[in-house]
């Protein structure tokens, strides 16, 4: 996991200020510095070319920038900040800009939709495509996340329950890059909160299937050996007596769960893991558990691409579309190896 800063981008849009503050808060719950970048408009960068062409010493060599201006007050008003903060304007196209400057970030946080959004659209075409190849962990706040901070900042509310909830974690248990797990437990572990990994199973359709039935949640202590769900009682959402009838498939999947994070429950031992296995559709379930998540975590790369590939995987698109709150997607970071090979299941 890297050690560098927090980069917030903002252009003056109110999803970008809900990005702000959100990173505000991540960079001091993880101890490291806040850089917001902005990239200039049009009009400024163009301004900018023409003074440096014509060398012009009678024109101001500063313009105004009411983005700027308007981060710092936000800023000077809020309660903590990090112990270092730097503001930088950027050149260049919006993707191309962010990408640079968040090269060797700890991750990357941006507003769903920019001033140039359409009110039809849930993700804004920069958020997209800086999630899509960006280098470092992005995260995409919502909106919604505006009023939650607000409430949370006054010591209650809606905002005060989500930023104590859960991390879920979406985990395809033989693919999923070992980045993706260190950054949700890492994420967990700065917030004092639990892991909930959710993993999806493929079962063929039957006539009476349950469409929308709520997934079981098993705790890792009912896994620990053959026969210990009918010996441990209730266990999580649904108990598990659920898991012990429940197909196969589900009970591999969990067991291939249990396997894959044992090294990050050795390595975050006050860091508690809840279990899910749900059957097929993998993005909707993790849309559905974001309603009351702090945060969902899900690895960028289709499974069966390279890893490096430039194409998101259908997950994430998903997620990135209908998630209700926060969603960070994380690619294989610079010096890692690739992930495990493929199989038929998982997310």
């Amino acid at each position: 996991m890297s050690n560098g800063q927090v980069v917030a981008a903002v252009d003056g849009s109110e999803h970008s200020l809900v990005a702000l503050e959100w990173a505000r808060a991540a960079a001091l719950r993880h101890g490291t510095g806040l850089v917001v970048a902005h990239v200039l408009p049009d009009s400024s960068q163009l301004y900018a070319a023409r003074r440096s062409a014509l060398r012009d010493a009678s024109q101001p060599e500063e313009f105004a920038d009411p983005v700027a201006d308007r981060v710092r007050a936000l800023l000077a008003a809020a309660p903590e900040l990090p112990a270092e903060v730097r503001y930088e304007a950027l050149e260049g196209s919006v993707p191309e800009a962010l990408r640079a400057v968040g090269a060797d970030a700890r991750m990357l946080v941006m507003g769903s939709r920019g001033r140039g959004g359409v009110a039809a659209l849930l993700l804004g075409s920069n958020s997209r495509a800086v999630a899509t190849s960006a280098a470092c962990p992005v995260v995409v706040v919502r909106h919604a996340e505006r009023g939650a901070g607000a409430d949370a900042g006054a010591g209650g509310g809606a905002g005060a329950e989500a930023s104590a909830g859960r991390v879920v974690l979406g985990l395809h248990a033989s693919e999923t890059p070992d980045d993706v797990l260190d950054f949700a437990f890492a994420e967990a572990a700065a917030r004092g909160t639990t892991v909930q990994v959710v993993s999806a199973y493929v079962v063929p359709p039957a006539p009476t299937m349950v469409v929308d039935a709520p997934f079981v949640v098993i705790p890792p202590e009912v896994l620990a050996g053959p026969g210990s769900e009918s010996e441990s009682g209730a266990g999580g959402e649904g108990g598990s007596g659920e898991a012990a009838d429940g197909v196969p498939a589900e009970r591999e999947m969990l067991r291939s769960q249990t396997q894959r994070l044992a090294p990050l429950r050795a390595r975050y031992p006050q860091v508690p893991v809840e279990q899910a296995a749900v059957p097929g559709d993998a993005a909707g379930s993790l849309a559905a558990a974001s309603r009351s998540a702090a945060l969902v975590v899900v690895g960028r790369h289709h499974p069966r691409r390279h890893v490096r590939s430039l194409m998101i995987g259908s997950v994430a698109h998903a997620l990135l579309q209908h998630a209700h709150g926060p969603v960070a997607v994380v690619p294989t970071l610079p010096g890692r190896p690739d992930a495990p090979g493929a199989s038929e299941e998982g997310l």
